[in-house]
């Protein structure tokens, strides 16, 4: 009969064969992370540093193709979103308007985010405000919409009558628009334009209107502001 031998047990793992794998768990992952963070970090800074200037998108929005020039002027628009900006280019607000008016029978998307642009900024240009206001007679609907906000952003008791006009907009969005502009600015002594604007048919127009008599010390609007608070009124209307 063969003679059973006893099999070995297999050798526990020693201290020193084991450290490759701790060195891999807290060493190199950890640094594999830090790595992938510099980089996404890196690559931020890279294009915060290389976004491009006022002047170079003034030349896009210009000069370039048809699917340039809106983007420039969006991103313009983008960028006037800091004080700093107009601080650092004191001629770009002239400029804007400049192209605003070159703008005119152009892609209409141009011309929004152009008004936009100019309805941040903090010391508009001489003739900016008569630009936009004659603006109002645009055909396109996103345009004028537009261009309220930029008067509405500018603060000109000035144009309170001929933003008042575009509430005898068939279009919602204008008649809107124009009811959150009257909200900012001064206005009638009688706010009658926000007083009607409280039984206009769109919702919403309605809870500008009562928002906008509410910032000017009015109380006719609180019974729509009431139903502004009715969760399911509103969940009906939205």
């Amino acid at each position: 009969m063969p003679k059973l031998v006893e099999r070995e047990s297999a050798p526990r793992p020693s201290a020193l064969s084991s450290a490759p794998a701790l060195a891999v768990q807290f060493f190199l992952i950890p640094l594999a992370v830090v790595g992938v963070i510099v980089l996404v970090y890196g690559g931020f800074r890279m294009l915060l540093t290389t976004e491009r200037t006022p002047a170079e998108l003034l030349s896009d929005v210009r000069t370039g193709g048809r699917e340039r020039r809106w983007p420039a002027a969006y991103e313009l628009s983008r960028v006037l979103d800091d004080p700093e900006t107009e601080r650092r280019n004191p001629q770009l607000g002239a400029s804007i308007v400049q192209a605003f008016i070159d703008s005119e029978g152009d892609d209409p998307r141009v011309r929004r985010y152009l008004a936009l642009a100019i309805g941040r900024l903090t010391i508009p240009p001489p003739g900016a405000v008569a630009e936009l206001t004659a603006a109002l007679a645009e055909p396109d609907t996103e345009t004028r919409i537009s261009v309220i906000w930029a008067l509405a952003s500018l603060g000109d008791e000035s144009t309170v009558d001929d933003i008042e006009s575009m509430y005898r907009s068939d279009d919602a969005g204008v008649r809107k628009m124009a009811v959150y502009a009257l909200g900012t600015l001064s206005g009638s002594r009688d706010h009658a334009t926000l007083r009607n604007a409280l039984d206009d048919p769109a919702a919403d127009v309605q809870w500008n209107a009562a928002v906008a008599l509410a910032r000017h010390g009015r109380n006719e609007g609180m019974a729509v502001l009431r139903r502004m608070l009715d969760r399911d009124y509103v969940t009906r209307m939205v």
